[in-house]
Formats: structure tokens, C-alpha cells, sequence
């Protein structure tokens, strides 16, 4: 892989050829976005900043690795879709087979962040490191969080010991795994957790450390790797007091193939919507039920309603995880009686 030139800052330094090779590919996100002064952390518009940018505000990354830079898309991720998970994993199934490429990192917006890291955790066809970054704080603004987690994400891609572990997400001194980070804040920088099972690992100056292993399957060992096609129409809907049946109703009618209930408790469903969600079934929609509470199992119920009406538990992936889950389960085919040991796998 040819390495990009950097003339964007006469401050950053080409690293030495003797050190590891990183593919960083930019999609936008707070992490390149501009306010209108340096006091604002919000009413900024994101993406606005390219690639070239973001590099020459960490000068430091000259030292760590070989940086080749592309700009994939400059979007708010809450702007994320389906097509462009796709177009972001051919990339990197594309540069990660390469010999000369160590690692891969994203640059990525908040919103959708744990949604894509998810995507691409089920989807990419190499051992190599793979580490998403973002930013809560625009590049803009004081106190910028952006460039510290681009060095780390960058360090934690550059070292080996990352290998193997699927997607990570560095961000605020920690690693976090793709299937378990969320979003838990709307203005923290603090705004990423991985509720009950914790982080991955820590990266601080020049060292990264990993506590544990990833158990489900990803990358290598997942049967969605380099899956291709649209993939089907799944939606997320919420049960709530008074909740009606109108959502599920009109989604089947629209010809949706999977419906994923962000349910009370540990998946509960109001009595409405679970009739409604029955008869969803009965029509060939496959039903999950999550839970729309911030932690915790949906445990799989063997009396009513997982078995008596045909639902699948979403184990402890949140709800729009969950949807991503069952988006690659549908296009690949997956029959309706492996759909939860798919869940309890993943």
C-alpha cells in the first residue's frame, strides 16, 4: 500500500519505514467537527473537517505508525446506513488483506458509533486490529477529546497484543469490544460504557493492556463475514404503558422481515403489542425481544412468550445492536429454529 502524503501541516513528521502500517479511514463525526468558536460543545456541525486535518492536530502519530489515510465519508453518524456499513466493510476487508497493512483505524461520530463497531465486529474477514475513535467534543472546542483518541486508537492498532479481539473502540483511555460498548451520555466524555462486563483493556501513553477476551464470535470465526446484498428491512419499536399495536401493525403491512421490541424489564410486553407482535410472527417477521432498560439479560423463556409464540431473546445486546444481529442473520438465510442459539452465540 502506497503511503498517503501528509501536506496538509508542515508539523507532521512521515514516521520511519520500519514502523507498522496503519490504514485510518475517516467517516466524519464530532471528532471532525467545527463550531463557531471554541467555547461551543454543541450547535457545531460535524464532518465538517477532512482527514488531512484531523492528522496534522496529532502530530505525534509520526512516531507510532505509518499512517495511509482515506476519507470513506464525511457524514453525522446519526446519517448512518446500511449502505455505507457496507462500503466501510469492503474497505477494510480490502486494506486488512494486504501483507503490509498491521491494522485498521475508523473515525466515526457518537451517535451510531456502537452500531457500526457491531456491524463491522460481525463482518470483517481478519485477526488484524480493527479500532474505532470518536470525539464528544468538536475539534473546535477546548479541551478537544478528538486528537488524544485518535493517538490511542492509532497506538492501539499499531500494537500487536490487539490482535485477534475483533473490533475495538478506544476512546477516554479505555478499549472497549464492539459488542458490548454503548452510549451513555449525551454530552460526557466520559459517554462510552460497556454496562456489566466492563472494558477490554486501557491504553496510557506509550502502553496498551487488555484485561480479557472477547468469547462470542466475530471477524474470522462469524458466518456473516463478506456477506453482500441489501440487506432485509428491520425495525426497532418500544412497549411502554398504553402502548398500542399501530407500529407493528403498519411495519408489517410495509413488508419489514424482523422486528426488534425494546421491551419493559427483561423484555416484557405490554398485552397489546404482544398480540400484535403474535400475529407478526404468525405473517413470517421474525420477533426479538430486547429490553429497554441499560443493562441486564432478556433471558430466553421456554413458557410464554419466547416458545408459545415464537420470539427470540436478545440475550444482553441492546436493542439496536440487536437489530444489526438479526439484519445478517435474515440475508443469510439463517432458519427461524437456529435464530436464538444465533443470539446466545453472538
Amino acid at each position: 500500500m502506497t503511503a498517503t502524503s501528509h501536506t496538509a501541516s508542515p508539523r507532521y513528521v512521515a514516521p520511519a519505514a520500519e514502523l507498522p502500517r496503519i490504514a485510518l479511514l475517516a467517516t466524519g463525526g464530532t471528532i471532525a467537527g467545527s463550531a463557531p468558536d471554541a467555547t461551543r460543545t454543541a450547535g457545531y456541525q460535524a464532518g465538517i473537517l477532512g482527514i488531512q486535518d484531523l492528522l496534522s492536530a496529532v502530530p505525534a502519530l509520526g512516531g507510532i505508525a505509518h499512517i495511509h489515510a482515506e476519507q470513506v465519508a464525511q457524514i453525522d453518524s446519526k446519517d448512518m446506513s446500511c449502505a455505507l456499513w457496507q462500503k466501510l466493510a469492503a474497505r477494510l476487508n480490502a486494506v486488512l488483506s494486504q501483507p503490509d497493512v498491521a491494522g485498521a483505524v475508523i473515525t466515526h461520530g457518537t451517535d451510531t458509533l456502537e452500531e457500526t463497531a457491531y456491524y463491522l465486529h460481525l463482518t470483517l474477514n481478519s485477526h488484524k486490529p480493527v479500532v474505532i475513535t470518536a470525539a464528544m467534543r468538536p475539534a473546535t472546542a477546548l479541551s478537544a477529546d478528538g486528537p488524544l483518541n485518535l493517538l490511542n486508537a492509532v497506538r492501539v492498532a499499531a500494537d500487536p497484543i490487539s490482535g485477534g479481539r475483533g473490533v475495538l473502540v478506544a476512546v477516554n483511555n479505555q478499549i472497549h469490544c464492539a459488542r458490548d460498548v454503548v452510549k451513555t451520555s449525551t454530552y460526557a466524555v466520559d459517554a462510552f460504557h460497556s454496562p456489566e462486563v466492563g472494558v477490554l483493556g486501557w491504553v496510557q501513553d506509550d502502553r496498551v493492556a487488555f484485561q480479557r477476551m472477547p468469547l462470542q464470535f466475530h471477524s474470522v470465526e462469524s458466518e456473516f463475514v463478506g456477506i453482500t446484498g441489501e440487506l432485509p428491512a428491520v425495525e426497532v419499536v418500544a412497549s411502554y404503558a398504553g402502548v398500542s399495536r399501530i407500529a407493528v401493525d403498519a411495519l408489517v403491512e410495509a413488508g419489514v422481515r424482523g422486528i426488534v421490541v425494546a421491551g419493559t424489564g427483561n423484555g416484557s410486553l405490554h398485552v397489546s403489542l404482544q398480540q400484535a407482535l403474535d400475529e407478526a410472527v404468525q405473517r413470517g417477521v421474525t420477533v426479538v425481544r430486547a429490553s429497554r432498560v441499560g443493562s441486564g439479560h432478556v433471558m430466553h423463556n421456554g413458557a410464554a412468550p419466547d416458545d408459545q409464540y415464537g420470539f427470540v431473546s436478545a440475550g444482553n445486546l441492546p436493542p439496536f445492536k440487536a437489530r444489526v444481529l438479526l439484519m445478517l442473520a435474515l440475508q443469510a438465510g439463517v432458519p427461524a429454529e437456529r435464530m436464538q442459539s444465533l443470539f446466545e452465540n453472538y
